[in-house]
């Protein structure tokens, strides 16, 4: 199974690289698939590739679950 997660570009790196944020994690990926990504925007992050923007609204709502599903998971008895 595989998963593209929402990521905050933070910065841009020349023509074809941004750094994003997920959670306090920032990596650098490509933007070869994506055009027009400014600084705000979230894009879905797929093995260091952006593969689309997001809505901002359904970005912090997918994240939002994403740590809901963390919390939960946490406090699990193994």
């Amino acid at each position: 199974m595989c998963l593209a997660v929402p990521a905050k570009v933070v910065a841009l790196q020349g023509p074809d690289q941004a750094v994003v944020d997920l959670d306090g994690v920032r990596k650098t990926i490509s933007l070869a698939m994506v055009d027009d990504v400014a600084v705000g925007d979230y894009v879905i992050v797929h093995v260091g590739f952006a593969l689309q923007k997001l809505d901002v609204a359904e970005a912090e709502a997918t994240l939002a679950l994403f740590r809901e599903i963390g919390a939960t998971s946490a406090g699990a008895a193994p």
